[in-house]
C-alpha cells in the first residue's frame, strides 16, 4: 500500500478537503469516498494520479459542501471551523500556515461553494485553470473569472498585516497569563479597542451567541466579571499553523485562536463545541 499513490498524496488531499470544508471530520469521509472511488479504477490508466485525486476530493468536498449549506444555516449561534493542532513545521511553510489558519477559513466560509473550491486550488495549492476547470465542472474562462471574483472577495476580508510567529506566541501568551491570573487590565492592554470575539459553543456549550465587540465588553465576558469567578488552565499551541491557546474553563475545554495586528489582539476565535475539539491531542499532517 505504500506505493499506492492515494497514500503517498493522502496528506495533500486531506487539507485540500478540511480548506474547502472547514472540518476535518466532514473532510475524513470526503477522504473515505473518494478512497472507493479511487479503489474502483484502474489506475494504471491514469496519466497523472495526483492531479486526478485532487480532481475528485474537489468533486466529492463541493458536493458535501452543497448538502452542509443548510444546515449550517441552521446551526445555533456562530460557526467556525474546526480546529486542527499542528506542528510547528506548518508555520515554515507561510502560505500553506495563512491558508488554514481559522481567520482564513472563517473568511472562506463567506464564498460559495464553487468560488471557494477555485480559490483554494489556485491560491493555496497552485493549480492551472484547466485542471481547475476539470474539477469544478466549468470552463477555463470561466474559472479565471471566479478565481479574480474570490480573490478579491478574499483579499477585502482578511487579515492585512501579517506578524511573525514569534509577536504572535509573544501576545497569546500576554493574553492566556492574563486570563489565568484574572488581571483586567493587563487583559485590556493586550487587546485592541475595536478587538471582536466570535466564539461557537453550536448549542453544545455555554457560548456567546454573536459577536462581542470592544475591549471592555469582551474583557468584561472573559473575566466573568458580570456572573461570578471564572477559572482558567491555559496551555499554548499550535492550532492551525500559527500560536494559540487550549483554555479549559471551569473544566470545559476551548480552543482560542487569535489574529493580532500592531501588538494587540484585534479578533479572537474561540471553539467550545465539543464536537469540533477532538483533535488536539494529535497533531494533523498538512501539505501542499
Amino acid at each position: 500500500m505504500t506505493g499506492d499513490p492515494f497514500v503517498a498524496h493522502r496528506s495533500l488531499l486531506f487539507t485540500v478537503a478540511y480548506e474547502m470544508l472547514g472540518s476535518a471530520a466532514d473532510a475524513e469521509d470526503v477522504l473515505q469516498e473518494s478512497w472507493l472511488r479511487w479503489a474502483a479504477v484502474d489506475s494504471s490508466q491514469v496519466r497523472d494520479p495526483r492531479a486526478y485525486l485532487v480532481r475528485t476530493v474537489t468533486r466529492q468536498a463541493l458536493n458535501r459542501l452543497r448538502t452542509l449549506s443548510r444546515s449550517r444555516e441552521e446551526y445555533i449561534g456562530e460557526w467556525l471551523p474546526e480546529p486542527l493542532l499542528t506542528s510547528p513545521d506548518v508555520a515554515e511553510d507561510v502560505e500553506l500556515a495563512e491558508s488554514v489558519s481559522i481567520a482564513m477559513l472563517t473568511v472562506l466560509e463567506t464564498l460559495g461553494p464553487t468560488e471557494r473550491a477555485v480559490f483554494v486550488l489556485r491560491e493555496v495549492f497552485e493549480m492551472p485553470y484547466g485542471e481547475i476547470a476539470g474539477a469544478v465542472g466549468k470552463s477555463p474562462a470561466t474559472v479565471r473569472q471566479i478565481a479574480r471574483r474570490a480573490r478579491d472577495h478574499v483579499a477585502a476580508r482578511q487579515p492585512r498585516v501579517r506578524v511573525s510567529r514569534s509577536e504572535q506566541r509573544a501576545v497569546v501568551e500576554r493574553f492566556l497569563l492574563a486570563l489565568r491570573t484574572g488581571r483586567l487590565q493587563e487583559l485590556m492592554e493586550v487587546m485592541a479597542p475595536d478587538v471582536v470575539l466570535i466564539a461557537d459553543g453550536g448549542g453544545q456549550a455555554t457560548a456567546a451567541r454573536v459577536p462581542v465587540h470592544g475591549a471592555g465588553a469582551v474583557a468584561k465576558l472573559l473575566t466573568g466579571a458580570d456572573r461570578r469567578v471564572v477559572r482558567y488552565q491555559t496551555t499554548t499551541i499550535w492550532l492551525n499553523g500559527a500560536p494559540a491557546g487550549r483554555v479549559e474553563i471551569d473544566g470545559h475545554l476551548v480552543a482560542v485562536s487569535l489574529v493580532v495586528e500592531n501588538g494587540r489582539i484585534a479578533r479572537i476565535y474561540a471553539v467550545a463545541n465539543p464536537r469540533k475539539l477532538t483533535r488536539l491531542d494529535e497533531a494533523a499532517e498538512l501539505a501542499r
